[in-house]
């Protein structure tokens, strides 16, 4: 199989495998006809200060997908230390620890455990990171809030 049948055959069949097998907290679909670029919606992890929130997430896939990762950013503003104002992402593996072994749900799925459980010491966003060491209350409370204002639909 070249290279461009297996892009071309990627995203579709890892929408079908979503669709059939839905990972926990997550659905996603083509936005229109165009297999490259997709729309997920995540809910936020039950007992993170990010709970009942429905977040919105772009996703696009490059060209020579799988073999580099999907750029995948939050369209929904949240109030977390590993996603930017943007709603960039800080994970590495959509960046150098990427794998096209990954499938899409396994990704939306990390992303979900990055919600309940972020990573101080590698924040986009360093003054919410002090915030979470220095005091953890004040971080969800002002995650949750928030998530109440832009979250819940």
């Amino acid at each position: 199989m070249t290279t461009l049948q297996r892009i071309n055959k990627h995203p579709p069949q890892e929408l079908q495998d979503i669709a059939e097998n839905p990972p926990g907290q997550c659905s996603v679909g083509p936005v229109g006809n165009d297999l490259f670029h997709c729309q997920a919606t995540i809910m936020g992890p039950k007992g993170s200060p990010f709970e009942g929130g429905l977040f919105d997430l772009a996703i696009d896939f490059p060209e020579d997908y799988p073999f580099k990762p999907p750029h995948i950013r939050f369209k929904t503003p949240i109030y977390h230390m590993n996603i930017d104002v943007d709603g960039e992402i800080c994970m590495d593996i959509l960046d150098s620890e990427w794998s096209p072994g990954f499938s899409l749900s396994k990704v939306l799925v990390m992303i979900v455990a990055l919600l309940d459980d972020p990573n101080p010491d590698d924040p986009l966003r360093w003054n919410l990171s002090r915030e979470y060491k220095n005091d953890k209350a004040s971080y969800a409370k002002n995650a949750r809030r928030w998530t109440h204002m832009y979250a819940n639909n």
